[in-house]
């Protein structure tokens, strides 16, 4: 039943009558009478008897005799409310679409077969192909403990969690083999039941014509065609996956080795669930799977359209999914291979309730259905290298002579070189050595500027004694404008009874008068100032208060200036250092997806990178200190990913200038490209000093009676470390409960009864339960 209270996660019996026999099929969706009240739900199953010895109730209706709710996703809906000490209906909201029933009662679409490209009708058979150890390797069972304060359990799945049996070497039972005519794809009629033994060619040849025919796009990979034969011959490979960086005339090339991925699974007879962080990288993924049979699902779809697409996959229509992260539960036939590009990216971090990581619902999802797993990026998280560490997964990174063919030339400014010709480069937020790189880079192309922060002038500080310039204003007790009031877009003051006016902030940035509303007493406001333009007036970014009259309090200036720079103010003045450059900004306030090949500077946040026509010329990675100086776990990791994906969609050998310092660890990995290896010293550290991934840690956040009340009635294991709880903001405390890897399932479970008993009682305060958050630190 559709009911967040913990304590009735569980299902629950009722009589079907004998009017809704034939609707009432397992996976549809129903209305039934709890406690008094309708309530939606799904039906699981239908038995012929109960173990209920209590009177039952009937149905109240079917909602639709559409089985939206299958038993594998059902499945994977349990284990990720069980590992995230949620529920599984907080889980099925995220994993099943609000129903359409216009979409449902559209006709349905024939299943869609695809010519494999690169193979023309009446050509031979590849040769054979070499034979590589890493193809018996990638989907063998975990063969050894993480690194970190707890061993990891035997045959346990990716997470920790006992998911079931260890998967084999060899094809799975129940595996279709690929199709003997060549190129075409038998992924619908395996789902249906129209091949028969006869009709199939042997795993082995299936595999050999995969990697003959989608080879090219893997082939900076030593272990690339092991792994497209494994797909194709029905296994389960699992990978963690180091993409070739450069962007050519064809684009980055990533997309397109996803697309012969899925290609050779689909020609095995499986599905294939692709999901990425954004929009542009699905429109990427789609344009390369080109005339190969798939639907793409995003938000800006609108929900009839999300239905039908959804439908499509769940009916069998489609063999290939890509989309965001909700499509983590799509309801793939036959899951094969599910990807996971760029896990890093705290997209990929579910908002709501149970707050699941789709590389987590993905790792699950296949060792559930012994399908394979690729974890991918440019870059790599210490959680994707503790899959590879402990064997559960296998490395899969390109040849060195390959990236370095591939790989932009990296200058770290502020060397002594540099400084000898320069020596205010250490101080300049714009050293001659970028001036060089931007010069140079528009003679041949567009090219790319990487700024941290967004909006114009986001912190400010006294010009004089460099102190942060923060609001000093009251809080309004009410909103403002107040009913009644006068229009505040006007452009005269409007007095209050006590004759006294205050500037407020219009949508052009503007300061007018507007009525002062009654102050609370307390604290001052105290946010950060911020200046929209540059002939603005400071405002507070928290309560918008215009702070025309600011005083410094520490020595009385009232100058101020610039903390940090954001892109705005940073495209303003490359356009009048370059006037007749075209200077293009993409951020959140709008994203660009691609650019042309012409000369043009692009000035971007971190994720919003446009994608060039042919790559960029040159780059220039802007207020290094910005990400690194972060107080968050994942700062080091997180700037590093971000400086790799806006350094991929370089030319080959374009030159990039990253302005932090060349001795800290994440500059040398992107001076030598050598991810792995940074991830791996992040690990290790990680696991000294007892953090995720090497550790299970839980976040407590509510009320402080609240936080110490779940504490107290959890049962926590023996081994658990409590630490906390501390105040957070808006009044609110959090804990922090630590455990060794292998005990993340009781730590779970434990939550989760504390949380059921709290709701049973029908205490007033909410605690949220969060498991290995992002945001940690």
């Amino acid at each position: 039943m559709d009911t967040p209270l913990p304590h009735l996660d569980r299902p629950f019996d009722y009589l079907v009558p004998t009017t809704m026999d034939a609707e009432a099929v397992p996976g549809c969706r129903v209305r039934v009478r709890f406690a008094g009240q309708l309530a939606d739900g799904y039906l699981l199953e239908r038995l012929s008897d109960s173990e209920h010895e209590g009177r039952l109730s009937f149905l109240e209706r079917v909602i639709s005799p559409e089985p939206v709710l299958t038993p594998d996703i059902a499945r994977l809906a349990r284990a990720v409310a069980d590992r995230y000490a949620g529920t599984m209906p907080d889980v099925l909201r995220l994993a099943v679409p609000p129903r359409h029933a216009r979409v449902e009662a559209e006709a349905r679409t024939p299943a869609r077969r695809a010519a494999s490209p690169g193979v023309a009708d009446g050509d031979v058979s590849p040769p054979a192909a070499e034979s590589s150890d890493a193809t018996a390797d990638v989907g063998g069972p975990p063969s050894g403990p993480i690194k970190g304060p707890g061993p990891t359990e035997q045959g346990a799945g990716p997470t920790g969690q006992d998911a079931g049996p260890a998967e084999q070497d060899g094809p799975r039972e129940d595996a279709v083999p690929a199709a003997s005519i060549q190129g075409e794809s038998i992924y619908a009629a395996s789902i249906h039941g129209e091949t028969t033994p006869g009709e199939t060619a042997p795993h082995e040849a299936a595999g050999r014509r995969a990697a003959w025919a989608y080879g090219d796009a893997w082939r900076a990979y030593p272990a690339g065609a092991s792994f497209l034969e494994a797909l194709a011959e029905g296994r389960a490979p699992r990978a963690v996956w180091t993409a070739l960086p450069g962007t050519d005339a064809a684009g980055p090339s990533w997309p397109l080795a996803i697309a012969a991925a899925a290609r050779a699974t689909l020609d095995g007879g499986r599905g294939v669930v692709v999901v990425v962080p954004d929009g542009k990288d699905v429109a990427l993924v789609t344009a390369a799977l080109g005339e190969t049979p798939h639907v793409a699902i995003t938000a800006d779809l609108g929900p009839a359209e999300r239905y039908r697409r959804w439908l499509k996959a769940l009916r069998g229509e489609i063999g290939i999914v890509v989309g965001n992260r909700p499509v983590a539960y799509a309801p793939v036939r036959r899951l094969g291979l599910a990807v996971v590009w760029d896990d890093g990216d705290d997209l990929h971090a579910e908002r709501h309730a149970p707050y699941p990581h789709t590389r987590e619902v993905l790792g699950l999802r296949a060792y559930q259905a012994g399908a394979g797993l690729l974890v991918g990026g440019y870059s790599r998280t210490a959680e994707a290298t503790a899959l590879a560490e402990t064997g559960w997964a296998v490395p899969l990174v390109p040849d060195r002579a390959a990236v370095r063919a591939q790989a932009p030339r990296v200058r770290p400014a502020g060397g002594d070189a540099e400084l000898a010709r320069d020596h205010a480069a250490k101080a300049a937020r714009l050293p001659s050595l970028a001036w060089r790189a931007l010069r140079e880079g528009l003679e041949h192309g567009p090219v790319l500027v990487q700024v941290p922060r967004r909006g114009y002038l986001p912190a400010l500080a006294c010009r004089h004694c460099r102190a942060p310039a923060r609001c000093s204003g009251l809080p309004a007790m009410r909103p403002v404008p107040a009913p009644g009031a006068a229009d505040p877009m006007l452009a005269e003051p409007v007095s209050t009874d006590s004759g006294s006016t205050e500037p407020v902030v219009t949508k052009s940035g503007l300061a007018r008068s507007a009525p002062a509303e009654p102050r609370a007493a307390g604290p001052v406001c105290s946010g950060p100032l911020a200046l929209r333009g540059g002939h603005a007036v400071p405002y507070c970014r928290w309560c918008g208060r215009i702070a025309g009259d600011w005083r410094c309090p520490s020595c009385g200036g009232t100058g101020v200036r610039a903390v940090v720079v954001g892109a705005r103010r940073t495209a303003e003045e490359l356009g009048r250092a370059f006037p007749s450059v075209a200077v293009r900004t993409s951020g959140r306030d709008g994203v660009l997806a691609t650019v042309s090949g012409a000369p043009a500077l692009v000035v971007a946040t971190p994720g919003a990178e446009p994608v060039p026509d042919g790559g960029y010329a040159a780059a220039v990675l802007l207020d290094g200190w910005a990400l690194l100086g972060r107080p968050d776990l994942r700062a080091a990791e997180e700037a590093l990913r971000r400086w790799m994906n806006a350094a991929a969609l370089l030319r080959p050998a374009g030159e990039l200038v990253v302005l932090a310092d060349a001795a800290v660890p994440a500059v040398q990995a992107l001076l030598r490209w050598d991810p792995v290896t940074f991830a791996e010293r992040e690990l290790d550290e990680r696991a000294e000093l007892g953090f995720p991934p090497a550790v299970r840690m839980a976040t407590l956040t509510g009320p402080g009676a609240a936080v110490r009340e779940t504490l107290a009635s959890a049962g926590l294991p023996p081994a658990a470390q409590v630490l906390g709880p501390v105040p957070v903001e808006d009044g609110l405390e959090r804990a922090m409960v630590r455990v060794p890897r292998h005990l993340g399932s009781a730590l779970a479970r434990a939550l989760k009864g504390a949380s059921g008993v709290r709701s049973a009682r029908k205490a007033p305060d909410v605690v949220r339960v969060n498991i290995d958050p992002l945001d940690l630190i």
